[in-house]
């Protein structure tokens, strides 16, 4: 069974930037369709980015799009989420999603396998 791990979330203050990682272990990371999700306190889960297991296209929610950057490593099995530009409504936890693979989609009901979360909160 596929397990994630996110890591890098912390605080960090407006405008400031983080990097999140998700890995696994005795599986392929390439195989699967990748997802990131966020979920506020008293929201619905909402998805980020995702990017594809194939040629690594990717498509991006509008409320991240041209401040987040998701993007494979393969030799280190990791999908890592680029964070710049952070703004107080990006606090969430956020979750790392894994799916066969298909077409791109930030809709959480597309992905089987999912991380634990890590805290992202932005605050001056």
């Amino acid at each position: 069974q596929l397990q994630l791990v996110e890591s890098g979330g912390g605080l960090v203050q407006p405008g400031g930037s983080l990097r999140l990682s998700c890995t696994t272990s005795g599986l392929t990371l390439n195989d699967f369709t990748i997802g990131w999700f966020r979920q506020a306190p008293g929201k619905e889960r909402e998805g980020v980015a995702c990017i594809s297991s194939r040629d690594g296209s990717a498509i991006y929610a509008n409320s991240v799009k041209g401040r987040f950057t998701i993007s494979r490593d393969n030799a280190k099995n990791t999908v890592s989420l680029q964070m710049d530009s952070l703004k107080p409504e990006d606090t969430a936890v956020y979750y790392c999603a894994a799916t066969v693979p298909r077409l791109l989609s930030l809709k959480p009901y597309s992905f089987d396998a999912w991380g634990q979360g890590t805290q992202v909160t932005v605050s001056s």
